[in-house]
């Protein structure tokens, strides 16, 4: 039983861990010798999800923050909170730098004999190589001639990623602010170290003097010492039509690309890999083959749900845009309204941390 996985990055590496841990052979195939990893980008990883990743996949506990309080703001309402999301002194979200995951994946992987790494750049030669292929780069030749139609949303914004260093405080809550330029986040690594993300809107395109500025204006928590590796990143969304063609299946962001303003984008995709991982033990106890037939079960049990879900952060993000356009604060005050109904609050926690399959 062999798998091909096309594209060397994050979720490339965290789908291999998955399979060989099933004694499947997986060979991944990149364009490129030396993967670069952006050591300003961080993911969020909900408590369910990082439950499922330590037991399927790998355990990550050393190298996770976690995180027991998310605290929701609007720049309309400076001195009032939205919506508090908490579970006292228990995990809610962890976060994790994104170089520091995809090293002990690759670390852990170049040790198992069910694990290939390999270096092509005609990748459609490969396709009948193996009994399944599983593609997670949207910019390749197969994608652009199987993986081409779908729904695309270009939010007209930037999303610039920062690293805080700042004196040491008790740093377990993370917290988004809507403000008139678009959403930011302050997402805790440590207790001197803070991850930040801010989505801006074209309109208001900004130089990295005035990204600093901006950060300082809205910090009201930490006594900052220094901003690094500052980088950006163009904002779209991305739901792709079918998920597979023959026995190629689509995964990951080629499948899904959400906005990074609710940290949902990774736990989609580790909720892709648990449907995959029980279709494909499935198959195995039941002695059938791994082919075709797995990509249609898949897209049969997911696709629907990843559309819904895609579309209700859209519609988090649409709901804040329109906001910051009018002048007075009646969406925002309804907002804070429902986040205080216990019963709502107990759904959208839940929702967050399993998705719409729980």
């Amino acid at each position: 039983m062999r798998v091909g996985i096309l594209g060397d990055g994050l979720t490339s590496l965290t789908l291999a861990k998955a399979l060989v841990n099933l004694n499947i052979n997986v060979e991944v195939y990149s364009e490129k010798k030396k993967q670069i990893i952006d050591q300003s980008r961080t993911i969020g990883i909900t408590k369910s999800n990082l439950e499922f990743f330590s037991e399927n996949i790998i355990n990550i506990e050393k190298i996770i923050w976690k995180l027991n309080k998310i605290e929701i703001n609007s720049q309309k309402l400076p001195r009032e909170e939205l919506i508090k999301f908490e579970n006292n002194n228990d995990q809610l979200f962890s976060m994790v730098r994104n170089n520091k995951l995809y090293e002990i994946l690759e670390t852990n992987l170049k040790k198992n004999k069910f694990y290939k790494i390999s270096y092509k750049k005609n990748l459609l030669s490969i396709l009948d190589k193996h009994d399944l292929i599983i593609n997670l780069n949207p910019l390749n030749l197969v994608s652009k001639k199987f993986f081409s139609n779908k729904i695309k949303k270009n939010y007209q914004s930037v999303a610039y990623t920062a690293h805080l260093k700042h004196n040491k405080i008790k740093n377990r809550t993370a917290s988004q602010i809507f403000t008139k330029i678009g959403p930011l986040a302050f997402l805790p690594l440590s207790h001197t170290e803070t991850s930040v993300v801010y989505s801006i809107n074209k309109s208001n395109f900004i130089k990295k003097e005035k990204f600093i500025e901006l950060i300082n204006y809205h910090n009201s928590k930490y006594d900052i010492k220094e901003i690094i590796k500052i980088s950006s990143f163009q904002l779209n969304s991305i739901n792709l039509r079918s998920y597979y063609y023959k026995n190629i299946l689509a995964f990951g962001d080629l499948i899904h690309k959400i906005h990074p303003l609710a940290g949902q984008g990774f736990n989609m995709t580790i909720r892709d890999i648990k449907i995959l991982l029980k279709i494909i033990k499935n198959k195995i106890e039941l002695g059938l083959p791994i082919d075709t037939s797995v990509n249609q079960e898949f897209q049969n049990k997911i696709k629907h749900t990843n559309f819904i879900f895609s579309n209700g952060i859209d519609f988090v993000y649409e709901f804040f845009n329109i906001d910051r356009k009018i002048k007075n604060n009646a969406l925002i005050k309804s907002l804070k309204f429902l986040g205080k109904t216990e019963s709502l609050n107990k759904i959208f926690k839940k929702i967050a941390d399993k998705g719409l399959i729980y």
